[in-house]
């Protein structure tokens, strides 16, 4: 019994599966820092990393260039790194980092392309310009007073308050606000946009996901192709505003006794006003459409559903 216990034992550590180590990436780093005033702007470009700013009372920018290679072997780091252009530079107050490997060869099969991927971390005064873009990664931005323009197709986006105008996009990601003081243009193709507070004409869209605007003094639009939309709008409309999804509900929270022309339609489902007194001139509420004069009228609040409930309620 003992001779066939072991027998049986030693084909279960035969037939289990062997977990070999993983192999560690090669990775090297670079860094630069160069002296500025406050004002300046720094421009970030590269194919396959995130892009980090921290903000600090220095004058000057600090980079860490993070070169990640995509083989665990020192040698072919090596050749991959002659064919990485890697440039830090600055012109007057403004400072440039980008990363750019050649152009990958007609008919390659490599599922991952380029073969070393460069990520930025970078220090820059409290007041300065942002110009970010990154084909593959993560874009993430500490408070900062300037303005911020942010592309990526293939990562997410997270901004801390920016005391100047923001415009960023990403083809493959979330974006979170935490605050913007002026003109706020946020889109993604393919996934969910929040804001916390909004104090600027502000902008959102996404093709694949919801929206979630927790606090709105000047919304121009919130519209989505696949999922919910939630606002609330602090101060009374100063301009017509539309919020819209062609896949979910829709819910706006606006502000007691501001007036406006509300033109509500769903063809999913009803629309319901909850604390607010209109002048109905089409529909009806709870019925798919919903249209009239709310306190006397005003700019026109555009709402729009093609599968699901909308909602329009007072806060407070």
């Amino acid at each position: 019994m003992k001779t066939l216990a072991t027998f049986l034992a030693a084909g279960a550590l035969l037939a289990a599966p062997v977990v070999l180590p993983a192999k560690t990436r090669v990775t090297r780093t670079v860094e630069k820092t160069f002296t500025v005033q406050p004002g300046g702007t720094f421009k970030a470009a590269t194919q396959g990393g995130d892009i980090t700013i921290r903000t600090a009372d220095v004058a000057e920018v600090r980079i860490t260039a993070k070169k990640v290679f995509r083989t665990s072997d020192e040698q072919e780091a090596d050749e991959v790194d002659t064919k990485l252009t890697l440039t830090m530079e600055q012109a007057g107050n403004d400072v440039t980092a980008e990363a750019k490997y050649e152009k990958r060869p007609g008919g390659s099969w490599f599922s991952s392309w380029p073969p070393v991927s460069v990520s930025f971390e970078v220090t820059v005064p409290k007041n300065f310009n942002l110009n970010l873009n990154t084909s593959g990664g993560d874009i993430t931005a500490a408070s900062i007073t300037g303005n911020v323009r942010a592309r990526t197709s293939g990562g997410d986006m997270e901004f801390a308050r920016v005391d100047g105008e923001i415009d960023a996009h990403t083809s493959g990601g979330d974006i979170v606000l935490k605050e913007g003081t002026a003109r706020a243009k946020l889109g993604t193709s393919g996934g969910d946009i929040e804001v916390d507070r909004a104090g600027g004409p502000t902008q959102v869209s996404t093709s694949g996901g919801d929206i979630i605007i927790n606090s709105v003094t000047q919304l121009l639009s919130a519209t989505t192709s696949g999922g919910d939309v939630r606002a609330t709008l602090t101060e009374p409309l100063q301009q017509d505003a539309v919020l819209s999804t062609s896949g979910g509900d829709v819910r706006v929270r606006v502000v007691k006794g501001a007036g406006f022309e509300l033109d509500a339609s769903t063809s999913g489902g009803g629309v319901r006003a909850e604390g607010v007194t209109i002048t109905i001139a089409k529909g009806g509420v709870g019925k798919s459409r919903l249209a009239g004069s709310v306190n006397g009228g005003g700019p026109r609040l555009k709402l729009r559903s093609s599968g699901g409930d909308i909602t329009v309620q007072t806060d407070g």
